[in-house]
């Protein structure tokens, strides 16, 4: 193998991360679960999955615990609004992109 060709061949670690970038977030198995079997949106199901309360995400939003409610509840979130969710559950707003 020649020096030029040594440079370009990228080694498995390169390989790997290169991949792991493209890859979506990851969202737990209890997630969907919930999802699917109780019918629930994403954002009650990440909740409910995190141990969180309605009021505990809505002080984290600055936001009444009924106007988070309406939120959990939308199907079609702004993807502005998913953002500051995905901020008060501590997970990347992809997660929330279903």
């Amino acid at each position: 193998m020649n020096s030029k060709t040594k440079r370009s061949t990228a080694t498995n670690t390169q390989i790997i991360n290169r991949q792991q970038e493209k890859l979506p977030s990851h969202i737990p198995h209890e997630v969907v679960s919930l999802m699917v079997e109780k019918e629930w949106t994403i954002t009650r199901a990440w909740r409910k999955h995190l141990g969180l309360t309605q009021v505990e995400v809505a002080r984290r939003l600055g936001v009444s615990q009924g106007a988070y409610s309406l939120q959990e509840r939308n199907k079609k979130n702004r993807r502005s609004t998913l953002e500051k969710i995905a901020q008060a559950f501590g997970i990347q707003p992809e997660q929330l992109d279903v």
